[in-house]
């Protein structure tokens, strides 16, 4: 109290010296500062506003004074928005008695408006505006929950203008009606105190009350030229949208002003003014910035413009806005690729941030995504055999995956619709796909039934492929049943329907399955055209046969012959598939393994409309608890008769899961964390008990220990890349691969991650024989094997191996194992000779290499071991893994002799790759000198690695052990000095003639792990047969990825869009792939190309690719391009579709859901980058248009990422948009943020 007395005293002494001697008031402000640094005082000074207005208000209210107070702020002693805050809270309740005060505070708000400078805005931001809220006293009326800049700007804007409207209808007359109703006007009341004499002079009082009524029509002249203002508009329209309530205090006056203006002659006088008032207000009300006249930015426009319908109909072409369906779906078809996430969660945000993002209506989303689906059908050429998804995966895409998607498109609607005002989620995670029945808003059911019901326009899709003819026909006959039986019970009398089969189509499947999620009711039985019959009527249909199923829900017994046609019939119904999994838990031994069986065939592979029940069932039963005899201690010798029951039901539960096409569907499903976390308790359990008998017992359809252990183990393997090493140890000089590998840690984290909190986690530490195997693979293969592991269990696998050697010498080189079982065989725990295995096969490689054991013995050692215990198959790749790369064994020559010779048929096989490559416009020289001649060489345990898998037979019954042998030889063979796939494929194809085109296809891939040239020559290849510029290319989805009907008789080849989507994994610099892909957008200036650019961004490299997108390639470019303004909007439109098609485009998504939370860093840093830009003076064209649309795409289609940029980021942006012109970019920037940052809109100088 000292201190402000002492400060007041000395200003007031300083101003009362300069004033005598005649000074003006720029010298006042200089003496008044210099007087304010000496006490230390922080400028812009609240304490010397108040002094000021203090006085002004009314001991010294003199023309000197007032004009000292303007010069104050000119020279930043003041607070512009303080100082007007307190002469609004004290000059109005004196209007009357000091119209002079009132005169020069309505001629000071007039000059000076709403703008106000940054020094407002400094350090003492927080104290200016507790100090405004506090001076106007509006808080009683209205609550401000966090008080800054932005929100006392929206009160002092509030409170000037409805005190000068309040007070001038007042003065005129009028009975404000509107406050009675609510709460009194916010004006202190009268010190009566304060008394002006104006008693005998009558000139001074005539002027004094003319000065009145020109305060009055003054007063609405300055309320209707600040809300002219166009901040004022955005202000406006900020708080009809964050602040309601304080919106409609201020629109009551408007409202009364409007029934009073022809009532009361009183508003004659001012009724001009009063009309501008009116439209300012009303254009404020109706105004809508960009963010909200969802005009499709510029680089989008064409996107958003196209229609579907208006493609040609037979072929089922797509404009290329939808382009991003297409590559999802066909890059699922990599079978080497597995999901951690649901493809159906993937899919469903996808599908809705492109109907966002494309500005469509719900039928043109909806029939993009189903007629994608159907290409996807139709794309299958049925050429190519091999173990990779084929026609039943791709009908499961379009028949249960898309439904689901489907599905989770509409609850996330629910969700938002029921969520508005109130803060509600949905759980639309996997596993959750029960109960579909939901309330379906109509535009979204219009839009889904009007989908379907226009597909028939495209004929060409909707021909079932041979293999489902009769699925068709079954499901247009169940219609045509339906409407015959309709047509009976409504008395139309005899008909004809039920005596001819019907015809059906694709969408009678898709309307199968759309019914059966609930989408759709048996109405769309009766849509017009829905139910077809032959022109030809057979007058002697075929008698129906009694389905499988009926026969067993009717409780026969399920013998051999039932049990064969159920499991390859699929299920019609969830009811069958519930009684088979009571009877797999708690029938007979016979019973439980026959219903797995079926439970793991047609119904879970091809049973697409109630699949995901299916798969909830098997992987129910693969977590069951394991029986206590078999993970308790002790009673080791007992575990197959205690618990023959159980492993009867799990063996073939494991054999079948463990199927290409199975892992398939458990994959698309996102249900690989759930069966990690289900096969560790059988490693575990299986893994440390003892065989009960020492011969090999892995063939044939007993439940032995180690069969169940080795398929459970390599099933574990399967779903992680294993044999790779930690990213830490990639080769020096090498970047990592462009998208990062799930590995066993990541899995259970996921798995964890999905359950609720009361569910108890899952770690790998849990199972100790699993996790020491675990840390010692991680060792292996980024290093050599320990030298101190036991070595008694290594001796007596040595000791078979070696006696088998000896007495079947004459065998050891046949393509199988012999048959011999004389010889004794260890019997310890599998996990013993696990731990093993290592110290083993270094003493192989090392008596190989020393000529102490041929190559043939070698071979057939190995096999043995693999046939002994298939689980030692991993041990085996993870250590040769490692010796590969370590580069120290002496390489050996396939020569036929010692090992198998490629020779036959080398040259053909690099000449077909070379073949295939060349079709999709990828020119690569010979890795073999002409004429093929010189010898093959390899590194030693490369070619027994070789050696060993091509003795392996293709027999479904082992495919568990192919289907790990085949992935990790490939990744072996990339770590060799030189290329060796082509070696590889002929020694394969040699082996397995029908396999000829998927090996070279497999082999053709693999030169993009080494040839960053033929890696831009793939990028440009896409992007030429994308735009139609290659030679023959039909452009579109057609030229990138293949034309959806494919007619007979075309030549073998591979497009650019296949190939790069089954090559795209094999890319090892993420940063130069990065940066070809803007270059190739940059090159095209086409929004089309920037979506294809995105989507095969996303696709290769993930999140990880977008994060390098945002913090490296692009503002690397932003710093060094000159270019011109449409290479700036196209990379702007790339790096926004990016983003959202990996992290979506609303508050949560499902897509990479682990990453998500790396969108708000990557945004952030995106957005500080961009704002710390804008201070430079030189801003070349492509550098504003990229900022521009980027910040436009993102307020228009994710303004939810807009409070992940950050306040200062935010605050920067606008200002710079308000110095380039663009206000309405600047406020939708801001509303999402609310009058909290509102504080940007009124700087004088935006970029200082």
């Amino acid at each position: 109290m000292d201190d402000s007395s002492g400060l007041e005293s000395d200003v007031l002494e300083i101003v009362n010296v300069l004033e005598e001697r005649g000074e003006s008031p720029s010298v006042w402000a200089s003496e008044v500062e210099r007087c304010m640094l000496e006490r230390g005082i922080e400028l812009p000074s609240l304490e010397l506003g108040e002094i000021v207005v203090g006085n002004l208000c009314f001991s010294r209210n003199s023309p000197s004074l007032w004009k000292f107070m303007d010069q104050a702020i000119v020279s930043g002693l003041l607070s512009p928005l303080h100082a007007f805050a307190l002469l609004t809270s004290r000059v109005f309740p004196h209007r009357q008695r000091q119209p002079e005060a009132y005169r020069l505070y309505l001629e000071l708000i007039h000059r000076c408006g709403i703008s106000f400078s940054p020094r407002d805005f400094s350090t003492q931001g927080e104290k200016i505006a507790k100090s405004v809220i506090t001076a106007l006293q509006l808080t009683y009326m209205f609550e401000v929950p966090d008080v800054d800049m932005g929100t006392s700007l929206a009160f002092f804007f509030c409170a000037v203008i409805t005190n000068l409207v309040d007070c001038s209808l007042e003065d005129l007359g009028l009975e404000l009606t509107y406050l009675k109703k609510g709460n009194d006007r916010n004006v202190p009341p009268t010190d009566d105190k304060i008394q002006v004499n104006e008693k005998g002079n009558s000139k001074r009082l005539e002027f004094l009350q003319q000065l009145r009524r020109k305060n009055t029509a003054m007063a609405m002249e300055v309320a209707e030229k600040l809300t002219s203002d166009k901040n004022a508009k955005m202000l406006l329209h900020l708080l009809r949208h964050k602040m309601p309530e304080m919106f409609r205090y201020f629109l009551q006056r408007f409202h009364f002003i409007q029934t009073q203006r022809t009532n009361s002659p009183n508003l004659l006088c001012i009724d001009h003014i009063l009309a501008k008032l009116s439209v300012n207000i009303s254009l404020a009300i109706d105004w809508k910035p960009l963010v909200h006249k969802r005009v499709p930015p510029r680089g989008l426009d064409d996107l958003a413009l196209r229609s579907i319908n208006a493609c040609p109909n037979s072929v089922g072409s797509l404009p290329a806005c939808w382009i991003p369906f297409d590559i999802f779906m066909e890059n699922t078809m990599d079978g080497k690729h597995l999901y951690a996430t649901s493809a159906i969660d993937i899919l469903s945000d996808l599908t809705k941030t492109l109907q966002v993002v494309n500005q469509a209506s719900w039928q043109e989303a909806f029939q993009a995504l189903w007629i994608s689906a159907l290409r996807l059908v139709q794309r299958e050429r049925e050429l190519v055999e091999g173990p990779v998804p084929h026609l039943d995966a791709r009908l499961c895409i379009l028949l249960s995956v898309t439904p689901l998607a489907i599905v989770g498109v509409i609850k996330q609607e629910v969700g938002m619709q029921s969520s508005k005002g109130q803060d509600s989620t949905m759980d639309v995670g996997s596993g959750c796909y029960d109960n579909y029945g939901i309330n379906q808003p109509s535009s979204i059911e219009r839009g889904l039934k009007s989908s379907i019901q226009l597909l028939r326009q495209f004929s060409g899709l909707l021909s079932p492929p041979p293999s489902i003819v009769s699925a068709a026909n079954s499901a247009a006959q169940k219609a045509a049943t339906f409407v015959s039986n309709l047509k009976k019970s409504a008395n139309y009398g005899d008909h004809a329907e039920t005596s001819a089969e019907a015809v059906g189509t694709m969408m009678h499947l898709i309307v199968e399955a759309c019914i059966a999620r609930n989408l759709l009711d048996t109405s769309a039985y009766l849509w017009l055209g829905y139910v077809a019959m032959p022109s030809t009527v057979n007058p002697s249909p075929t008698p129906k046969q009694l389905s499988p199923w009926s026969i067993f829900m009717e409780g026969s017994q399920m013998t051999p012959s039932l049990t064969n046609m159920l499991v390859v019939t699929p299920a019609p119904t969830v009811a069958e598939i519930k009684k088979l999994h009571d009877i797999a838990l708690n029938g007979s031994n016979n019973e439980r393994g026959a219903a797995a069986r079926i439970l793991c065939g047609a119904s879970l592979n091809r049973g697409w409309n109630i699949q995901e029940h299916v798969l909830n069932s098997v992987i129910k039963l693969l977590s069951s608890p394991v029986p206590s005899d078999i993970s308790g201690p002790g009673g080791q010798n007992q575990a197959c008769n205690t618990s023959s029951g159980y492993m009867s039901m799990i063996r073939p539960l494991l054999f079948g899961l463990c199927r290409a096409d199975i892992l398939y569907i458990i994959s698309v499903y996102g249900r690989v964390p759930d069966v990690a976390a289900a096969l560790l308790p059988l490693c575990e359990a299986f893994g440390s008990l003892s065989p009960t008998s020492t011969h090999r017992s892995t063939s044939g359809e007993e439940p032995s220990i180690y069969s169940i252990f080795s398929c459970a183990f390599l099933f574990l393997l399967r779903l992680w890349k294993f044999y790779r090493p930690p990213q830490e140890h990639s080769v020096a000089g090498r970047w990592g691969p462009v998208r990062t590998e799930v590995t066993l840690d990541y899995l259970l984290l996921m798995y964890n991650s999905s359950r609720g909190a009361d569910a108890k986690p899952v770690y790998i530490s849990s199972f100790p024989n699993l996790e020491s195997w675990y840390l010692q693979n991680q060792a292996c293969v980024a290093g050599p094997p320990a030298a101190d592991r036991t070595h008694q269990a290594a001796n007596q696998i040595l000791t078979m191996l070696c006696r088998k050697m000896t007495s079947s010498a004459s065998s050891c080189g046949s393509s199988t194992s012999s048959s011999d079982d004389s010889c004794p065989r260890p019997c310890l725990p599998a996990w013993e000779m696990m731990e093993s295995i290592p110290v083993v096969l270094e003493a192989l490689l090392a008596a190989c290499a020393h000529g102490r054991l041929s190559s043939r013995e070698l071979t057939t050692g190995l096999r043995d071991l693999v046939d002994f215990l298939p689980a030692s198959l991993g041990s085996i790749v993870s250590y040769f893994s490692s010796e590969i790369t370590r580069g120290v064994w002496r390489p050996v020559e396939m020569n036929g002799v010692d090992w198998p010779s490629p020779h036959a048929t080398l040259a053909s096989i690099e000449q077909e790759i070379r073949d295939i490559l060349a079709s999709a416009g990828v020119h690569v020289p010979p890795s073999r000198p002409p004429g093929g001649g010189g010898a093959v060489i390899l590194p030693l345990p490369m070619a027994a690695l070789i050696s060993l898998t091509i003795t392996f037979k293709l027999d479904p019954a082992v495919e568990y052990i192919s289907g790990v042998a085949g992935p990790a030889l490939e990744n072996c063979a990339a770590n060799c000095a030189s290329p060796c796939m082509p070696v590889i494929g002929a020694l394969w194809t040699q082996k397995v003639r029908r396999w000829h085109d998927f090996i070279v296809m497999f082999c053709a891939r693999n030169c993009f792990e080494r040839d960053q040239a033929a890696t831009c020559q793939l990028l440009g290849s896409c992007f030429a047969a994308f735009l139609g510029s290659s030679l023959g290319s039909r452009g579109g989805v057609d030229g990138l990825l293949g034309r959806a009907v494919l007619p007979r008789g075309s030549s073998r080849g591979i497009t650019p869009g296949i190939l790069y989507l089954r090559s795209c994994r094999k890319f090892y610099d993420p940063f130069f792939l990065a940066r070809q892909l803007l270059d190739l957008v940059l090159a095209s200036n086409s929004p089309d190309v920037a979506m294809l650019g995105a989507s095969l961004l996303c696709i290769a490299g993930g999140p990880t690719l977008v994060q390098i997108l945002y913090a490296e390639t692009v503002p690397t470019w932003l710093l060094c391009s000159t270019g011109h303004a449409p290479e700036g909007r196209a990379a702007a439109v790339m790096l926004f579709l990016a983003a959202a098609f990996v992290w979506g485009v609303g508050q949560r998504s499902a897509l990479w859901r682990p990453s998500a939370g790396l969108r708000a860093v990557v945004v952030r840093g995106h957005a500080e980058f961009l704002a710390g830009r804008f201070t430079a003076e030189c801003h070349p064209p492509a550098w504003r248009a990229y900022v521009s649309q980027w910040l436009l795409l993102v307020v228009q289609f994710a303004p939810q990422w807009v409070p992940a940029m950050g306040p200062d980021a935010l605050r920067k942006l606008v200002c710079g948009l308000r110095a380039w012109d663009k206000p309405e970019l600047a406020l939708a920037l801001l509303e999402t943020s609310g009058p909290l940052a509102a504080s940007s809109l009124f700087f004088d100088d935006p970029l200082s």
